[in-house]
């Protein structure tokens, strides 16, 4: 059964669970999760990524929203899905612009389904309505577990497994990173409380895939990223500041 509580005012909310990374996505997915009113608890996972800066983030972000947040340390699993650069820090980490020919190495196996069905688990634990993730349209060239089809069948198997459900929502589905960006910017968001490098380094490092994303999206939007670089990347570049051929 779906759980409200009620609030100082005494208005009734309704659970959601977020999982939050600390990346700018899933920020602004925990943000639309709040602005929509409800009662969010936030989930982050340690699988044994190359780093913890986004943890950290996500940690400082929820502490001062003053909401739930869990870091949920599922390392055990790290040996399932190490063959990934993301996992595998002796791995080189691909330069360039997201594509599947040179962005394939970043995939972490299932790990979408993974962390998607522990969000579940606990919102019928708690007795909540919605578990909402940060999955875009720019993903989907790359991450089989990003797309509509993997959403649609996992919300399937979620009405089943239980008998209390809870539906996956990803509120950015259709849309790229830069829409994402335009969403934030106009809820007031401050993208210096991100992190989105692959790299965990005191600076962004600029040249990454992840980044070269983000930083396109700040260029569509006309403004400045807030987060410090040790090089900054030009949309259209290589990652070394010479034009793409």
């Amino acid at each position: 059964m779906t759980q409200q509580h009620r609030d100082a005012s005494g208005i009734a909310r309704l659970k959601a669970i977020v999982i939050y990374s600390g990346g700018m996505d899933s920020y602004t997915v925990l943000h639309h999760a709040l602005c929509q009113g409800y009662e969010v608890h936030a989930l982050s996972f340690d699988y044994g990524q190359r780093h913890s800066r986004e943890l950290n983030v996500a940690r400082d972000v929820c502490q001062r929203l003053g909401i739930a947040h869990q870091i949920v340390d599922i390392r055990a699993i790290h040996s399932l899905i190490d063959n990934s650069a993301l996992t595998d820090a002796s791995r080189d980490l691909p330069g360039g612009d997201y594509a599947s020919d040179n962005m394939v190495a970043t995939l972490v196996p299932n790990r979408n389904m993974i962390l998607l069905s522990l969000a579940i688990a606990q919102a019928v634990n708690i007795g909540a309505e919605l578990c909402f993730y940060g999955a875009h349209g720019g993903d989907h060239v790359l991450y089989p577990d990003c797309r509509p089809e993997f959403v649609e069948r996992m919300n399937d198997v979620a009405a089943i497994a239980n008998f209390e459900t809870a539906r996956i929502e990803a509120p950015y589905l259709h849309v790229d990173k830069a829409a994402i960006l335009a969403d934030g910017l106009a809820m007031g968001l401050d993208y210096g409380e991100t992190w989105t490098c692959y790299l965990g380094e005191e600076f962004a490092c600029g040249a990454c895939g992840s980044c070269r994303e983000r930083l396109a999206a700040f260029a569509a939007n006309g403004v400045s990223d807030p987060v410090r670089y040790s090089h900054r990347c030009q949309p259209g570049t290589n990652g070394k500041g010479e034009p793409d051929v």
